[in-house]
């Protein structure tokens, strides 16, 4: 039982900051004090609470089921200070919205359209960056993000985008010149993949019944966008995400051979953290990038299979 003396903010601040790195090396490096400091702050807490909150030992501390209990509390009130820090401390611009999106959905998806969101809202000045990691919102100066995954991040606000449909595209004139009939046709011709999309070929050819892929040997390329556009000026055949190629595909720029599409393995979410859901231009974007996802979704399960 703890004493009526006060509580040892100090111990807190270390507490929140191991348990959200698991580390007290980073907790300490975050709280530019040593790591035997950060560990007598956290057993001071533990002394005062009169409970283990941490399991020491091993490379990555784990918390016990208090700890758990107590990070899940203190965590959430430490997110807000941080939150209302910046806010406060950098006088948000209602004006300006930081997106972070990865390479391949802001190429081919998002700015295509990003045009119409202008159009409605003019006064917001969109900043994009992309990267495929994960956004650490208190460490990047980012409003919202669009994430590839099963959108299970903790402590994020998360709205389904898109989901994925892979399907083999390649340009009129290739399907022409070297008909595909039936997937051991691909054997005939150049394949394609990104260097992050490793595995689509080989989900989409056991979804088609094809069991040896040894044959298989991809051309690989940085990113989805530089595989749709080798495509496009007739390099080979992509296993391609099916909302990011929907505008070639009804403009005939592609073709998609085979009726067959596939669920991908993830989908794209869009993130923030909760108290920014009361911001006006979060809120606006928000029910912007929803609403074209879903005419997205529509406008692809709309137009009927190309085939040549």
């Amino acid at each position: 039982m703890t004493s009526q003396r006060s509580a040892p903010l100090n111990g807190i601040r270390a507490f929140e900051a191991v348990a959200r790195h698991r580390s007290f090396t980073r907790a300490a490096d975050e709280l530019c004090v040593t790591q035997g400091a950060v560990s007598r702050q956290v057993a001071n807490l533990e002394s005062y609470l009169g409970v283990d909150l941490l399991r020491r030992g091993g490379r990555e501390v784990r918390l016990t089921a208090k700890g758990m209990q107590f990070y899940a509390l203190v965590g959430d009130a430490f997110h807000r200070i941080r939150e209302g820090v910046r806010i406060v401390g950098s006088g948000v611009d209602d004006k300006t919205l930081k997106v972070k999106v990865p390479p391949t959905f802001g190429i081919r998806w998002f700015v295509p359209r990003l045009a119409k969101f202008h159009g409605l809202h003019p006064d917001i000045d969109v900043q994009i960056t992309t990267s495929h990691q994960a956004t650490d919102f208190e460490r990047e100066d980012v409003d919202v993000a669009v994430q590839w995954g099963l959108g299970n991040w903790d402590r994020l606000s998360v709205d389904f985008l898109l989901d994925e449909q892979l399907v083999p595209v390649c340009s009129p004139e290739l399907a022409r010149s070297k008909p595909l009939r039936e997937p051991r046709d691909l054997e005939r011709h150049v394949l394609l993949r990104s260097m992050n999309r490793t595995d689509d070929w080989r989900i989409w050819l056991h979804a088609a019944g094809v069991e040896d892929t040894d044959w298989v040997r991809p051309l690989s390329l940085e990113n989805s966008a530089l595989t749709y556009q080798a495509a496009i000026d007739r390099l080979g055949v992509v296993v391609a995400q099916r909302a990011f190629v929907e505008d070639d595909i009804a403009a005939r720029r592609l073709v998609t051979p085979f009726p067959l599409r596939v669920p991908g393995e993830r989908y794209y979410f869009l993130v923030h953290p909760p108290e920014r859901s009361n911001q006006p231009k979060v809120a606006v974007f928000r029910d912007w990038i929803l609403g074209a996802a879903a005419r997205s979704l529509e406008a692809a399960a709309a137009i009927s299979t190309e085939t040549v």
